[in-house]
C-alpha cells in the first residue's frame, strides 16, 4: 500500500459528482425525541468520477490510471472542483486567507488548515496535499517570500527562523484531496460506434 503523488486526470475529475460526508448515529427516542451524537470528528469525502467521461479516450485513461493504481491498493490525488482553493471558488488565492497558527518563538513547522464557518460554527480541514506552487504566507498579514518551505506531500510549512510570541500565522493554497478507488472492478460498457461509459467509478477519501 503507497500513496502514487499523482493526480487523477483534470477533465474528468470537472464533471465528477460528490462532497463530504459525515457519520451520525441518531435515536429515537419513546416520547418522539432524538438524540443524535457524531460518529466521526472530521467529514470524509466521497466523489463518482464517472459522469465526466464524455469520449472512448477519457474511458481509456481511467482504466489506464485505475491498473496503475492498483485498484483500491494505492491512493492518489484528486481536484474537487467545488473546493480546492483556500478562498472562495470566484476568487484567487491570497496569503491571509486562513489561519494556521500562532508564533509563540519556538515552534517552527506549522500544518496547512482550512476553516469553514458559518453561523458562529467552525470547523477545521487538515489539508495534507497542496498543490506545488501554489502556496503563500504571510506573518502578522505581511506577506513572506522566503524564509519558509513547505512539503507538498504532507502539507506542512517549515520557517527557517521560528515566528515571534503572538504573531499570526496565515496562508494561502490551492490543494488536492487524497482518494483511493473504493472499488477493484470497473463496469465498462462500449457500443457499436467505439463510444464508451462505465456506471460508475467512486472514489473515496483518504484520512490519516
Amino acid at each position: 500500500m503507497a500513496f502514487h503523488e499523482v493526480r487523477f486526470p483534470d477533465n474528468i475529475s470537472r464533471g465528477a459528482r460528490g462532497g463530504p460526508e459525515r457519520r451520525t448515529q441518531i435515536v429515537e427516542l419513546a416520547s418522539g425525541d432524538e438524540e443524535r451524537n457524531a460518529s466521526w470528528a472530521n467529514s470524509r469525502r466521497r466523489y463518482d468520477v464517472a459522469y465526466g467521461i464524455r469520449r472512448a479516450d477519457d474511458l481509456a485513461a481511467v482504466v489506464a490510471f485505475f491498473e496503475a493504481r492498483n485498484g483500491r491498493l494505492h491512493g492518489f490525488r484528486f481536484k474537487d472542483w467545488g473546493d480546492h482553493k483556500s478562498c472562495l471558488p470566484s476568487g484567487a488565492p491570497a496569503p491571509t486567507d486562513q489561519v494556521i497558527g500562532t508564533g509563540d518563538g519556538a515552534t517552527t513547522t506549522f500544518q496547512l488548515v482550512k476553516h469553514y464557518a458559518s453561523g458562529g460554527q467552525s470547523w477545521v480541514r487538515t489539508i495534507t496535499k497542496p498543490v506545488g506552487g501554489s502556496v503563500t504566507i504571510a506573518l502578522n498579514g505581511a506577506p513572506q517570500g522566503s524564509g519558509w518551505s513547505v512539503d507538498t506531500t504532507t502539507g506542512v510549512i517549515t520557517f527557517t527562523t521560528a515566528p515571534g510570541s503572538g504573531v499570526a500565522i496565515t496562508a494561502g493554497i490551492e490543494f488536492d484531496v487524497p482518494v483511493r478507488f473504493d472499488t477493484d472492478a470497473l463496469d465498462v460498457t462500449l457500443d457499436l460506434e467505439r463510444l464508451g461509459s462505465i456506471t460508475s467509478i467512486p472514489l473515496l477519501e483518504l484520512r490519516r
